[in-house]
């Protein structure tokens, strides 16, 4: 039994669907999962009015009940199968009012199911631009639902939403007329699958009878069932969609040509016309994308330095407080040197997370990603890609694990296979602290061109030698997997618009939020995992290098004394042997087992390696508590004992930081990757092929540095 009656936001992509959902939920929102499937799943609590309030589900856009994607199989499972846990009890149509006569061909499959409708009348400002009088109360009259004017964008409307969402929830028990008599179609195959199915209404059977094996929530015997009764009447889903999609067609226009007036279209081009002959122009386009993209990278670096340096110092600041005022003691040393070290080691990186965050939502807030598949189509076919694995690859930016379940709008599996696995070599935001921390270390922070910043141009160059792994390793695996499934891309272009800033606010706000919260959970259990292997060694090894440090200082100082014993007992505890035991497979690569700690913890989530580092330095550090003030200066300070010189010179750096380009990104991609392919054989596969060229590059780089 439901605690709260259910709405499900049902639209085709780019109506406005997600941005009315916003606006209903606002903050109330949750992602999950629908159950079965790693299909995303958006949820949040809308108050109708002061004594109703609902769980609004947004569905996967789609353009019919005939899916081609995961996506859109989750909206059909959902909407098909009254046992679904998701089952909604009332729908809302999110139509675009600018391309009416496509929008509704999904409304009148959504009504045909029976549900009590409402539908949202979107973008009607779009289609007055384009001459279009739309009539909601005509259009409501012909369709014989609720018909409200809304503009998504705004809120404009939500009010009238709102009242007609309860009141056909209070209403919802009464029959809904169909809007297409499709019981003509198959009248024998219908009949008994309603009658053996328990079934109440024509169209649901007739989509099982066509779509049985998609329909996940469906007992397998029920499947089984369906597929006998289809051979029997020798039922062709193919000729019958067809003949249904024209049926309803021929009535969808004449719904139309009641209730919409065309006049003549605004005299100007129109805005998005004139953008578009630059930014999809064959040069253009491709030069403004890589300068947005360059923006993006100097104002990671420039505009979040400010913060950053607060941050930086507020954490160092702390820490010596709490050291200064709370008893010397295991308790103190785990609080300062393990959770403090390690959390404050990856929460001063929030306002770069946040920066990065914020473009990619003006990106897609402004319509201007749909521009960049388009653009990119072409030239990811050379490498087995389409235009739709841009979503994926530039969401990889942000965090793999979405990004790749994002390749479920991917209809043909060979595409939708090579996006996943070259997905992970986007780098995430979670290498951001990695590569901020090693960039600030061996490249100077300079001017170039009086506009330009070396530092930000370094960094840039790290995200397109990931995008340049990815297309060539897409390249190759073009030719490896073999499939006789033909690729096509189609794509709707929304009109350009204003980002709308409370949208952007709350992007930014939920993947801080996520990034913080998840990563401070890893960050936690690591850290204190690490500061017991760190503290703690093997019988009294520990205590035995002490004994030897102390016996031969002789006449040094206490601080250097001090400083010495710290870092032997680091060196003797469980995490020094066990650094110690990897050290020989890397140090061909430059890194001493302090590093190769760090390497092997950043394999639960990639931003733990700062927070690895500036714990372990702080335990055993070679330098005083001045220079151990922050995480940058305990790395700077750190000493190769075989050199004498620092540990971070420019070969090691770059050799770290082209291994992580290349480096699988924490155990959830696998995992993620595991849920998609619903097999280890392509994890594995994964894992092996972005380790051993991890490996390989970062060798070759310290080998040609050193």
């Amino acid at each position: 039994m439901k605690d709260l009656p259910t709405i499900a936001l049902v639209g085709n992509p780019n109506s406005g669907k997600t941005s009315l959902f916003n606006q209903l939920t606002g903050l109330r929102q949750k992602t999950g999962n629908f159950a079965g499937v790693t299909v995303d799943k958006k949820t949040g609590l809308s108050r109708l009015d002061r004594a109703t309030e609902a769980l609004i589900l947004d569905l996967p856009g789609t353009y019919s009940l005939y899916p081609k994607s995961l996506d859109e199989q989750v909206v059909l499972d959902v909407l098909a199968n009254p046992q679904h846990p998701d089952y909604p009890d009332v729908t809302v149509v999110v139509v675009d009012a600018s391309n009416l006569k496509r929008n509704l061909l999904l409304y009148t499959q959504v009504a045909d199911l029976g549900f009590h409708t409402v539908v949202a009348l979107n973008l009607l400002d779009v289609a007055g631009r384009q001459g279009l009088d739309v009539d909601p109360d005509r259009l409501a009259e012909q369709l014989g639902v609720p018909v409200v004017g809304i503009n998504a964008r705004t809120g404009e409307g939500l009010d009238n939403l709102r009242f007609a969402l309860s009141r056909e929830l209070k209403a919802h028990f009464e029959p809904q007329r169909p809007t297409l008599p499709v019981h003509d179609l198959a009248p024998g195959l219908i009949d008994d699958i309603r009658t053996k199915l328990e079934l109440k209404n024509d169209y649901q059977a007739l989509l099982f009878a066509g779509q049985h094996q998609t329909l996940r929530s469906l007992p397998k015997a029920s499947r089984d069932q369906l597929a006998e009764l289809t051979k029997k009447y020798g039922f062709k889903p193919t000729d019958v969609q067809a003949q249904e999609t024209l049926e309803r067609y021929r009535r969808i226009g004449e719904i139309v040509d009641e209730a919409v007036k065309t006049g003549p279209a605004a005299a100007e081009d129109g805005l998005t016309t004139r953008l578009d002959r630059v930014m999809l122009h064959p040069v253009w386009g491709y030069l403004i994308f890589l300068g947005i993209l360059f923006l993006i990278f100097q104002s990671i670096f420039s505009l979040a330095q400010y913060p950053m340096d607060a941050i930086d110092g507020g954490v160092a600041s702390l820490t010596e407080w709490l050291k200064e005022r709370l008893p010397a003691s295991r308790l103190t040393d785990l609080l300062t040197d393990g959770l403090l070290a390690g959390i404050g080691g990856v929460v001063v990186f929030i306002p770069q997370i946040a920066f990065l965050f914020l473009f990619i939502a003006l990106l897609e807030e402004s319509g201007y990603m749909a521009r960049v598949m388009v653009l990119m189509d072409k030239g990811l076919r050379r490498f087995g890609l389409n235009g739709r694995s841009v979503v994926p690859l530039i969401s990889g930016v942000a965090c793999a694990v979405p990004a790749i379940m994002s390749t479920r709008s991917i209809s043909n599996w060979k595409d939708r296979l090579i996006t996943i696995m070259v997905t992970p070599l986007m780098s995430c935001s979670a290498r951001l602290p990695i590569y901020t921390i090693l960039i600030a270390l061996v490249v100077p922070d300079q001017p170039v061109l009086a506009l330009f910043n070396l530092q930000g141009l370094a960094l840039m160059g790290l995200y397109l030698l990931g995008f340049v792994a990815a297309l060539l390793s897409a390249w190759v695996m073009k030719w490896l997997v073999k499939t006789r499934e033909r690729s096509y891309f189609i794509m709707e272009l929304p009109t350009y618009q204003l980002p709308r800033y409370n949208h952007v606010g709350l992007s930014i706000f939920n993947a801080v939020k996520a990034f913080t919260i998840e990563a401070g959970k890893v960050i936690v259990a690591i850290s204190i995992v690490l500061w017991v292997l760190a503290t703690y060694g093997p019988g009294d090894a520990m205590d035995r290098a002490e004994e030897r440090v102390r016996r031969e200082a002789g006449a040094q100082p206490d601080a250097d004394v001090e400083n010495a014993v710290a870092a032997v007992r680091l060196e003797n505890s469980y995490a020094g042997r066990f650094g110690k035991a990897i050290e020989p497979a890397i140090r061909p690569l430059g890194y001493d087992w302090k590093i190769g700690i760090a390497l092997l913890t950043s394999f639960a989530a990639r931003e733990v390696f700062v927070g690895t580092m500036a714990t372990i330095y702080s335990l055993g550090s070679d330098v005083d508590d001045a220079q151990q003030a922050t995480v940058k200066q305990r790395l700077r300070a750190e000493i190769n004992p075989d050199t004498g010189g620092p540990r971070f010179t420019p070969a090691v750096a770059f050799s770290l930081l082209v291994f992580y380009v290349f480096a699988m990104q924490c155990m959830s991609t696998l995992a993620v990757t595991y849920r998609e392919t619903k097999g280890w054989r392509y994890p594995i596969i994964q894992l092996f092929y972005m380790t051993g060229l991890a490996y390989l590059a970062a060798f070759l780089v310290y080998q040609g540095l050193k």
